[in-house]
């Protein structure tokens, strides 16, 4: 029996999805704890047109963060902080200082947790910093630090 689960279930399957199971046992577990909805044909075919329709969005998304994560591997930054003796800063640039250059620099939105910088940076100089465009997607900035 074909059934569309309605939550995850493990070792079946996640939420969404089309699974073949025994009829028994979509009869007695799943369907009354409303873990799944038999798949009649109508069911099927909507479940595949949103299929479709994820895949095509799925694309979509990974096409602009390729596209993204090409921009940033190009980007130099160049971010101004206050120094004093032997190039140590007043402060430090952290991720979120960082994200906000990305903004300026080039308008996309790069969320600061996803500005993978071990620690803040403290000294002036260049460095290469990996941004998170999104799952897979990963783009390495320039950035230089110089005294205001």
């Amino acid at each position: 029996m074909e059934i569309i689960l309605l939550a995850d279930v493990p070792g079946l399957g996640t939420k969404g999805s089309l699974v073949s199971v025994s009829d028994g046992y979509a009869r007695n577990y799943l369907l009354p704890k409303k873990l799944a909805e038999v798949g009649s044909p109508g069911k099927l075919v909507e479940f595949r047109r949103r299929e479709e329709e994820r895949k095509a969005r799925e694309a979509r998304l990974a096409a602009k963060a390729e596209e993204i994560t090409n921009t940033l591997n190009r980007t130099v930054l160049t971010l101004e902080a206050r120094a004093g003796e032997g190039d140590r800063l007043f402060g430090s640039i952290t991720n979120a200082d960082i994200a906000d250059a990305i903004w300026e620099a080039r308008r996309e939105r790069i969320d600061k947790r996803n500005v993978r910088l071990e620690e803040p940076i403290k000294e002036i100089g260049a460095y290469m910093v990996d941004v998170e465009v999104a799952e897979g997607f990963v783009a390495t900035v320039k950035t230089i630090v110089v005294p205001e």
